[in-house]
């Protein structure tokens, strides 16, 4: 989950409260504390509450929070003069740009630097690394418009951002410290994205660096923001908490045509909930009227929508609201976990740990003594990582998700050893040796179990490490096995095995073949080994 520094002085000024009563009463709006420093507070949120990324957005939850503000905030955007062209030939490269301008904003040195940190969280939490989402924000001052969104030639230059001289888009990739980070999202593609005004001057090359022309500085006063992805929706919900944090700092919006459509939408969408399932789910006893006063302190436009039915205008920053739960949710928050009744359980009982988790518990230790560390990869997945890169068959098992949010997401994994690879590839230039186990659930059709999945990547990695690996595992777990030759695509043929217990196949252990490497660039050798765990039981 992101990290967000929220310095003192901006945060004060932006709430209306002391820093006291705002750090006493931040953990109750759903963060966590991490540290309190003379400056700033870092706090941490949870990811789907990317509208509090910002200095200003969680000023804005405060001020409700608090008592200080009611209701929702209202977002007017002047209409569109600046046109903005997305080019064709980047419809299956980088497709999606969303854009807005600020005007008449004036930023000092904690606001930019509020502006720069909700970027990065971003563009990690949605951005997926910027793979999926890029952003950028320019002194519009600078450059003149219209502006042109197109695929360019290796050969293009300009001055990055933090340097003085020219660089070739080659030479940015493979010199300049963001190029290196990032030249993997866009190398091998025929054309690379990039940004420029009607005299030619580059704004940026996303998703890699913007240009040193168009630096914010405290003495910008117009800014124009472009985000640029391969996800609408994700391009959609960046713009809207960047543009709407800016306007709480002061400035002005004004709508930008991308394509002849204007940009941003900063509307509120409605939805009616039920006073009486928001009670139950809950435990309050509110009446409509009350509950309609809960959710203005936590922001929302709130009017009647007939007994016992409250009309909720949802801020268009909350990408999170997917449900009425979602605002339920919010209701408990606003209401104040600390005054909800607590009570005994009707039903007294006797807990013990569940046996499943007992055995993950073990197979945590026995991983984490042998040198692997836990991690938590997603639990929604996609067909490319779970079968397309591995090289295996699709699952006719599999559960997908019927709405997705994003390409990226669109089914419930079943299997683990596909992510852990996923998330080497994002720590790819990370120290080596990289050892990396993960227990957790995956589903079938409508039937959930669990796996387990280790990897390991470095030089040396081989079959003879996996091997040894599952050898140690079987070992402390008292489990008898036996091997036999495997026919996984995701391995190479002759350095990978079956694990075979009591006659049945339950995992399998080796090393992961050149293609699927490839497929999911990575660059170093990885022995990697897969159990189903309900085969065991």
């Amino acid at each position: 989950m992101p990290v967000v520094s929220l310095p003192y002085k901006y945060l004060e000024r932006l709430t209306g409260a002391d820093r006291k009563t705002i750090i006493d009463r931040l953990p109750m709006i759903g963060c966590d504390i991490e540290r309190i420093l003379d400056e700033q507070v870092d706090v941490e949120f949870f990811p789907d509450r990317v509208d509090l990324y910002s200095t200003e957005g969680v000023a804005r939850a405060m001020r409700g929070f608090l008592g200080l503000e009611s209701g929702e905030e209202e977002y007017p955007v002047a209409p569109a003069k600046i046109q903005f062209t997305v080019d064709e030939n980047l419809k299956d490269i980088r497709p999606y740009l969303g854009s807005a301008v600020i005007r008449n904003i004036s930023l000092d040195n904690e606001a930019i630097i509020s502006l720069m940190g909700v970027q990065e969280a971003l563009h990690w939490v949605v951005g997926r690394g910027r793979s999926k989402v890029a952003i950028g924000v320019h002194d519009l001052d600078k450059v003149t418009p219209p502006f042109r969104y197109f695929g360019a030639p290796l050969t293009r230059k300009f001055v990055p951002l933090d340097f003085t001289e020219e660089m070739t888009l080659a030479e940015i990739m493979e010199k300049h410290p963001k190029g290196r980070d990032y030249a993997h999202i866009v190398s091998g593609k025929p054309v690379m994205p990039l940004i420029e005004d009607a005299k030619g001057n580059v704004l940026s090359f996303p998703p890699i660096i913007n240009g040193e022309l168009t630096r914010v500085t405290e003495k910008s006063r117009n800014l124009l923001l472009d985000v640029t992805g391969t996800d609408e929706r994700a391009v959609m919900t960046a713009v809207k908490v960047i543009t709407t944090a800016l306007i709480s700092a002061g400035g002005t919006c004004e709508g930008v045509f991308v394509n002849g459509k204007p940009c941003p939408d900063l509307t509120p969408s409605i939805r009616d909930v039920s006073v009486s399932a928001c009670n139950k789910l809950i435990g309050c006893s509110l009446n409509a009227d009350e509950m309609a006063g809960v959710l203005r302190s936590m922001r929302y436009g709130t009017e009647p929508a007939g007994p016992g039915v409250v009309r909720v205008r949802i801020p268009c920053y909350r990408a999170d609201i997917m449900h009425d739960w979602d605002i339920f949710e919010d209701v408990a928050i606003g209401y104040g976990f600390d005054n909800l009744e607590t009570m005994l359980p009707r039903a007294p009982t006797l807990g013990r740990e569940h046996p499943i988790m007992a055995r993950a518990g073990l197979i945590r230790e026995i991983c984490c003594g042998l040198g692997f560390q836990e991690v938590m990869p997603f639990t929604l997945s996609c067909d490319d990582v779970m079968y397309t890169k591995m090289q295996r068959p699709q699952d006719s098992r599999v559960l997908r998700v019927l709405h997705p949010i994003s390409e990226d997401q669109t089914l419930v994994r079943t299997d683990i050893l596909p992510l852990l690879l996923d998330l080497l590839r994002i720590n790819k230039r990370r120290e080596l040796p990289q050892k990396i186990f993960h227990i957790g659930d995956v589903v079938r059709s409508l039937e959930t179990s669990q796996k387990m999945a280790l990897a390991s990547t470095h030089p040396g990695a081989d079959f003879s490490e996996a091997y040894a690996v599952i050898d140690s595992v079987c070992c402390e777990m008292g489990l008898s096995y036996d091997v036999a030759e495997s026919s996984d695509p995701a391995f190479i043929d002759g350095r990978r095995a079956d694990i075979v217990v009591n006659g049945k196949v339950i995992g399998v252990f080796g090393e992961i073949h050149p293609a699927v490497l490839s497929a999911f660039d990575i660059d170093q050798p990885v022995s990697a080994i897969e159990i189903d765990l309900k085969a065991l039981e």
